[in-house]
């Protein structure tokens, strides 16, 4: 009988899949959602295959063609130097293909983006989750700590944390710790709520009087109905991370060079804006395109997740 009452949220699995799927088809109707969705994917597919794409225009984001440039540094011909070879132009000052460096930039930026935002929900799930179903003292503790973390001037600490850290260590690696450490207190806050109320419904309950252990309630039956929560969080976050790193990058405390950021892009081209625009316009419009992709299709979810309060 124990057995029976502890497991039956894990014997919904199937409700739980049919509701995946009625969340898919009120996403599919959006028709902005799946616009983002495929700019995503995309974008996705641009990071990972990044090597071959930059190989196909038969450049590298590496290689300077001080060739392309006149005696001032910047870009020859029109658009920054667009032509049959550099398809987005060059760099000025040292003549690396523009279109080499934007895709490449989407392996950087999506890829500290989506680590950084992973480490930020395991962190933040395991304290809003464990803070809310525990209470107590240890509740009190933690809480306290998210609010002092809310408290920090964040950007202005990854700023100083960057910039402290001896070279040798790993600047990607570097950025996704620190910009990791400060996203988890948002979630753990969110987390923490959604969970205090799941604690008192009846199989909660339930569970916990006929023995089942804090773990095995917390992996079987508030996870699940935290997943929803989760995801929407994620597809909202991942967009405030790229921006992050994009955020350092452009005060030349992120990713070193010559590895390629849009941040970094966007900040050198600020002071090439007069005279080489598109130099700004291409890393710009790739970190507005997928922030924008992200922040739609997390509308979309979180709408489609709870029809009762969606606004479309």
């Amino acid at each position: 009988m124990s057995a029976n009452v502890v497991d039956r949220p894990v014997a919904a699995s199937g409700a739980r899949s049919t509701g995946f799927r009625a969340v898919v088809r009120r996403v599919r109707r959006d028709r902005w959602a799946v616009a983002s969705a495929i700019v995503i994917v995309v974008f996705l597919l641009v990071a990972v295959f990044a090597p071959v794409i930059a190989a196909i225009s038969g450049q590298d984001p590496y290689s300077y063609d001080i060739n392309a440039l006149n005696s001032f540094g910047a870009p020859r011909g029109a658009l920054g130097g667009v032509s049959g070879t550099h398809w987005f132009g060059v760099e000025p000052l040292t003549g690396r293909d523009l279109f080499a460096i934007v895709t490449y930039g989407a392996r950087t930026s999506l890829g500290i983006g989506l680590a950084a935002t992973a480490m930020s929900l395991v962190i933040g799930v395991l304290v809003g989750v464990t803070t809310g179903f525990f209470g107590g003292w240890y509740d009190r503790v933690l809480s306290r700590v998210v609010d002092v973390m809310f408290g920090f001037p964040s950007l202005v600490f990854m700023i100083a944390l960057t910039a402290i850290v001896p070279t040798s260590f790993p600047k990607p690696v570097l950025v996704v710790l620190v910009i990791g450490f400060f996203g988890w207190p948002s979630v753990a806050r969110v987390i923490r709520g959604q969970t205090m109320s799941l604690r008192t419904r009846n199989y909660v309950v339930a569970s916990t009087a006929l023995g089942a252990g804090r773990w095995h309630v917390i992996r079987t039956q508030l996870l699940p109905n935290l997943a929803a929560t989760i995801t929407v969080y994620a597809t909202i976050s991942i967009p405030s991370m790229i921006g992050a790193e994009a955020a350092l990058s452009f005060l030349a405390v992120g990713v070193t060079p010559p590895t390629p950021s849009w941040g970094r892009s966007i900040g050198d081209a600020i002071g090439w804006v007069q005279t080489d625009p598109m130099y700004l316009v291409f890393p710009g419009a790739a970190l507005f395109l997928i922030t924008l992709a992200f922040n739609v299709l997390g509308d979309a979810l979180r709408d489609a997740l709870d029809p009762r309060g969606g606004t479309r």
